[in-house]
């Protein structure tokens, strides 16, 4: 399938799986999960690539490093049994490289103080910027909760932010 989900994603890079490739694992979203990813995709990322090219005064890519993930991707990643990436409610973006005046923080912030959203994480990294950040979004349940994943004896550990 070569379509897209909205002006700025297409659905390839919605299932874009290495592991899912390299294993054979069959990572297409049914009808639900498609509806969610296009919600997050108008309610979210849309909306961020608009303020993002805004605040710079061009047009601002930002990269989804992981979006869908069916339940079998999951489980080969070591996903939570939880993820809201099987839901096709999560996605995870990263623009840190990209240009010299935006990195992850500024995708954050820009979330955190202007979009509606489930969940905000600002995935390992330092106190400065984020190394990706992941966000979800659920139609008309939003819980607007702000983590920080962090490393600790082998272990992700969530805290709140």
């Amino acid at each position: 399938m070569s379509y897209k989900i909205s002006s700025h994603i297409a659905y390839k890079e919605v299932i874009r799986s290495q592991t899912a490739v390299r294993k054979n694992i069959n990572n297409t979203p049914g009808a639900q999960q498609l509806h969610n990813i296009r919600t997050l995709a108008s309610k979210v990322f849309e909306p961020l690539r608009a303020m993002a090219s805004q605040e710079r005064g061009q047009d601002t890519a930002i990269h989804i490093s992981s979006f869908f993930r069916s339940t079998e991707l999951n489980t080969a990643i070591g996903g939570s049994e939880r993820s809201q990436h099987c839901k096709g409610e999560a996605m995870d973006l990263d623009i840190d490289g990209r240009y010299d005046d935006m990195d992850n923080a500024d995708l954050f912030y820009m979330i955190e103080e202007e979009l509606e959203f489930d969940q905000l994480i600002w995935e390992y990294g330092d106190d400065e910027n984020p190394d990706w950040v992941h966000v979800s979004y659920r139609e008309g349940n939003n819980r607007k909760r702000i983590l920080r994943a962090i490393q600790r004896n082998g272990k992700v550990n969530y805290e709140e932010f």
